[in-house]
């Protein structure tokens, strides 16, 4: 039985945030929380959690448009709702005895075949279901969402013996393929997994950065070269709240087993006891172990000194020349200094930790990687950044220290290995298991291990995916596009038409792609090269222009950024199956140009296509002149849509991990009877249309809403739109298009104001409004 109806309770942050990725899935939910106090409205408390999602940052909601599918309600007056419902979650307090009050009235009113689960992340599921019946336990598990529920892709799930086995096949289903959500197991153990180790990182690098006397940015820095997100461990608490901690750590204290490593260390330090009391918790406070200096107008960042607790301007701390490859980790680690000696004392005790907590808080190694992959985002989990360090030279380390490995790393061997191709984990000392693949998902990591790429350089790669398909990734820093990878994009075409039937264009980055590589225009910036700056202009709009004409299906499959050059390339595919966090747009006006591969002929040609409106072509040059020259980015793929970035067939998936099998399979759809599409004509109005959005230029920069500068820009970009000097009356071709865009393009590079963004770009990371 499907779940088609969901229902919440308790409208705090987590539920209210729940109930707005299951509206993000399309699925219709009840919010319910206590009737409100005061007033005569009683749904007050829900609907004001309703409304808070419309304002929350980062959004919780994919489009704003989903509030409408979240029905407010209370408790009381509207439980009797619920049996019309799939699926109950609750998140109420964490007080055992209100949860199974609730329960007991859950079990009355909602229909057999309805779930019920609990959102805990602290309470056991054998104490949440004391005394209940055993009607309820066959329905009953714990569902615990990470926060914020729409990014966060982790769900830890815990059963008993007594839950209906196709109850956690349907939870899994829908949390997977509708919620985008990796689900991860758990024994009924305290903190599960995920929370149970990052407690115990957490706690290992503050008491370690103070025994060191490390400055917060040098204990963050030194964090992130083991693929830590950029937080670091100090940012991090800032961002979820200090005063988190105490809480976490009493119910650790309250429930783990006498010997374990964590109530060692589980005392919070003085510093942070002080910092919570005086109301340093975080970004939701004061400030915490980073703030905003107070009454700068400046927005200067200070940092608090470990030491003394005083604050001082917070300064960048890099760690320079030092490699991700794993011998460069290694080398790192055995280092004498404070910041070596603080990696190895924090990396030696969490990886051992997590060695040492197999079998009892899951099954099996995978599992307590994928919870740390997506719970915590890290680039690597416990045990795959044990592979990186060597599991024969951590565990040696640990012998001369005199401190004992724990069983599972004895035999010195791998956590992981591919054997016949196919990946393999350690299920205990000396013994492996096959990766179990789920229908519906293809790993491109995994592909790559069973054969050599059929075309291979510095920036690209491509790889036969099977029944015809191959796969175009680029694996550049941030993806970024250069002539490698647009040359090997040639290539690929040639090959493809001769030997394969279709071409999905996608990589397992964190990012699709930035877009062109600037780097790449500053020696011809300096050198006044624009005959070079051409070259590689004409360069990108062949490829995309042979992309678009190959005589076989490409389609994109984007997830996170994909900006400039690396959003042109999508709208010169046949069709997108785009991960639902896709964050994509052409952005070019910010360093003072205007894209110059393709994208204002495809997303001028796409608004000119959308259902006609009055007014001729202007409504479609208008609105695609505004998201150019606002470099409007989407906030979702369902919101890419609005901007016509994605057209309204194109497909989108929930699940990244399901990303490339769905777009082999749209591809596959469309080889049958393939043919490109034909040229297009441009019938555009000319000097008239320039002379209506210089109009518009002129009052945005009047009201202060456009620098001087960007009226420069504004106006090349409306040239190219409106078609220069041509005639409405007359066709103007794709190509003479392209003409218009490389023309603005070199005018635009050669202005000082151009070149002082793309300085500041380069140089800080961060554009400069001039």
């Amino acid at each position: 039985m499907n779940i088609e109806r969901v229902a919440v309770i308790g409208a705090g942050v987590m539920g209210s945030g729940i109930a707005a990725q299951v509206a993000n899935a399309g699925i219709a939910v009840y919010l319910l929380d206590l009737p409100a106090q005061e007033g005569s409205n009683r749904n007050a408390i829900a609907e004001a959690a309703i409304a808070k999602l419309l304002t929350t940052e980062p959004p919780p909601l994919m489009l704003s448009e989903n509030v409408g599918l979240i029905h407010p309600g209370n408790n009381e007056d509207d439980l009797f709702r619920l049996a019309e419902v799939d699926w109950v979650i609750e998140a109420v307090v964490e007080n055992p005895a209100v949860k199974r009050d609730l329960y007991r009235k859950l079990d009355k009113v909602c229909r057999p075949g309805t779930l019920i689960s609990s959102n805990t992340s602290s309470l056991p599921l054998h104490v949440l279901t004391q005394e209940l019946p055993d009607s309820f336990k066959r329905r009953f598990l714990i569902t615990h969402f990470f926060n914020p529920p729409r990014y966060m892709r982790l769900l830890e799930l815990v059963t008993s013996s007594d839950l209906a086995p196709e109850a956690l096949d349907r939870i899994r289903v829908f949390a997977d393929q509708k919620l985008g959500k990796g689900c991860v197991l758990c024994h009924d153990t305290p903190g599960f997994i995920a929370n149970r180790i990052g407690t115990f990182w957490i706690q290992t690098a503050i008491r370690e950065a103070i025994a060191l006397n490390l400055s917060v940015e040098q204990s963050d820095a030194v964090m992130t070269l083991f693929g830590i997100p950029k937080t670091g461990v100090f940012g991090l608490l800032d961002l979820v709240g200090l005063d988190l901690m105490p809480h976490i750590l009493k119910s650790f204290l309250q429930t783990l087993p006498a010997e374990d490593k964590l109530r060692d260390i589980a005392a919070i330090p003085s510093l942070m006891t002080d910092m919570i009391e005086q109301g340093y918790t975080g970004r939701k406070g004061k400030g915490g172990f980073y703030r905003l200096k107070p009454g700068s107008t400046d927005k200067i960042k200070e940092s608090i000194d470990l030491k003394n607790g005083d604050y001082h301007t917070s300064e960048k701390f890099r760690i320079e020349d030092v490699g991700d490859s794993p011998e460069s980790l290694r080398k790192f680690l055995a280092g004498d200094g404070s910041l070596n000696r603080y990696a190895w004392r924090v990396w030696s005790e969490t990886l051992t930790y997590c060695a040492e907590l197999i079998p009892e808080i899951a099954d099996d190694i995978v599992s307590i990687d994928d919870a740390m992959l997506m719970g915590y985002n890290w680039r690597y989990g416990p045990f795959q950044l044990l592979d990186r360090f060597g599991v024969d030279w951590f565990a040696q380390r640990l012998r001369d220290e005199g401190r004992p490995a724990p069983s599972l790393l004895t035999d010195g061997q791998s956590f992981y290995r591919f054997d016949k191709h196919r990946l393999q984990f350690k299920h205990q000392p000396g013994h492996y298991r096959p990766l179990p693949i789920r229908p519906g998902v293809l790993s491109l990591n995994a592909l790559k291990h069973s054969g050599e790429a059929l075309l291979h350089n510095a920036s690209a790669s491509l790889w036969d995916i099977g029944d015809g398909i191959v796969c175009f990734e680029f694996h550049s820093k941030m993806n970024t596009l250069d002539p490698d990878s647009l040359t090997l994009l040639s290539e690929a075409a040639e090959l493809i038409r001769q030997d394969f039937q279709g071409l999905v264009i996608y990589n397992e980055g964190e990012n699709f792609s930035a877009g062109a590589n600037l780097k790449l225009l500053a020696p011809s910036l300096m050198q006044q090269d624009w005959q070079a700056v051409d070259d590689i202009l004409r360069l990108g709009q062949q490829s995309y222009a042979a992309l678009k004409y190959a005589p076989f299906p490409v389609v994109g499959a984007p997830t996170g950024l994909a900006l400039g050059g690396g959003c042109e390339i999508l709208l010169h595919c046949d069709a997108i199956q785009a991960h639902a966090e896709l964050y994509v747009g052409l952005v070019e006006t910010g360093v003072g140009l205007v894209p110059g591969w393709g994208g204002c002929k495809e997303l001028l040609r796409r608004w000119l296509e959308f259902p006609k409106r009055p007014g001729g072509p202007m409504p479609a040059i208008a609105q695609c002149f505004e998201t150019i020259a606002l470099a409007k980015v989407s906030q979702s793929a369902f919101d890419a849509k609005k901007f016509l970035f994605l057209d309204r067939s194109d497909g989108i998936t929930m699940n990244k991990e399901r990303l490339l099998a769905d777009a082999k399979a749209l591809a596959l759809s469309l080889t049958e009877n393939y043919s490109p599409p034909e040229p297009y004509e441009f019938y555009l109005p000319g000097a008239s249309a320039q002379a209506t959005l210089d109009i518009a230029v002129r009052n945005q920069q009047q009201s202060g809403k456009a620098s001087a500068y960007d009226g420069v820009i504004a106006r090349q970009l409306a040239h190219v739109l409106c078609g220069d000097d041509t005639d409405i009356t007359l066709p103007l071709s794709e190509q003479g298009l392209l003409d218009l865009e490389r023309e603005a393009f070199l005018h635009l590079v050669q202005q000082p104001g151009t070149q002082a963004r793309l300085e500041h770009l380069l140089k800080t990371g961060k554009p400069l409004r001039n």
